[in-house]
């Protein structure tokens, strides 16, 4: 399976022969950023979802930057950015504001009674109701990142841990 996913990835030498990325093969020819290995994949995987959570737009130049300066798997920390899609998006980030109005203690009020407004001031209604949501939903997205990113990157250490182990006894006991 792993190869599988390897032959899909590009590799350095096609990323620095692309045209539009070549200005940025000095920051990718780091051997760590591409090689498989337990730490490197772990903090890609806690990488790309933490800012797969935390941003709605530029998930993986952020992600990838991030795995550029922490030395982590590059592909790993793009993929994993996909943790948020168009099917996950809505219950991702409306837990998030619930965890933000938790802790902040923010509540949305309920719209009021839509009779004798005018659309001017039903607009203006639902924008007011739109920017209630900010402080709530930024410290349920940061709680929310933090801590997910944070169990990915256990999660994935402790299963390539747990899968190299079962393999090494499968080969001594043949």
């Amino acid at each position: 399976m792993f190869e599988r996913w390897r032959a899909l990835i590009p590799t350095r030498e096609q990323i620095g022969s692309n045209r539009w990325l070549r200005w940025l093969a000095p920051y990718l020819g780091h051997p760590k950023l591409w090689h498989w290995s337990r730490r490197g994949v772990a903090l890609g995987v806690g990488i790309g979802v933490f800012f797969g959570l935390l941003i709605p737009i530029a998930q993986i130049p952020f992600a990838a930057a991030a795995a550029v300066i922490l030395r982590a798997n590059l592909p790993a920390a793009a993929a994993s950015t996909l943790v948020t899609n168009p099917i996950t998006f809505a219950p991702v980030y409306f837990a998030a504001y619930k965890i933000g109005a938790w802790v902040t203690g923010e509540k949305l009020e309920p719209p009021a009674a839509a009779a004798g407004t005018t659309p001017a001031d039903a607009n203006a209604g639902i924008w007011r109701r739109i920017t209630a949501l900010g402080t709530p939903l930024v410290v349920g997205l940061a709680i929310t990142a933090s801590l997910i990113g944070l169990a990915s990157y256990v999660l994935t250490s402790a299963g390539w841990y747990w899968y190299v182990r079962r393999k090494r006894r499968r080969l001594r006991r043949s």
